[in-house]
């Protein structure tokens, strides 16, 4: 018996970016909205909430009429490591130092790729954490310790 829904990749991402969007919406009626000139706490969850709910919208409204493959098998392995890497971050940021975390961040989300290879996962890193530094630390300002206090510094 064939579905009514013809493309699900696109059905279920737009339930996503709708029940996002929707969650933003209502979370930030509590807030005053004010205007576009002075803005007030709700206006940037409101509106990005709306624009995020359209998008969702549009997504499910298209799933209708396109066709598409099926949605695959939930990757919990690589979801977990994504998730480990960024909690490692957040760990690892104030007592390791922005080197540490990054590279940290970096080697344990790369084993979620099932084409991991190490050389160019040590020149990502390498890059990132040049790159962070610069922009974080030297060009804005930011009161992230290059290498912390666990190192000694």
């Amino acid at each position: 018996m064939p579905s009514i829904i013809r493309h699900p990749k696109d059905f279920w991402t737009g339930v996503i970016f709708l029940a996002l969007g929707l969650a933003a919406m209502i979370i930030g009626r509590d807030y005053p909205m004010g205007t576009a000139g002075r803005m007030g706490p709700a206006y940037f969850p409101t509106v990005l909430g709306g624009l995020l709910a359209l998008v969702g919208a549009a997504a499910v409204g298209r799933s209708f009429f396109r066709s598409g493959e099926a949605v695959e098998k939930f990757a919990v392995k690589q979801l977990l490591l994504i998730l480990a890497a960024v909690l490692l971050f957040g760990f690892l940021i104030r007592g390791a130092g922005l080197v540490v975390a990054v590279m940290t961040t970096v080697a344990v989300s790369a084993f979620a790729y099932q084409r991991f290879r190490p050389v160019p996962v040590l020149l990502l890193a390498g890059g990132l954490v040049a790159f962070s530094v610069l922009v974080f630390v030297k060009l804005l300002g930011l009161p992230i310790a290059i290498v912390g206090p666990w190192f000694g510094a």
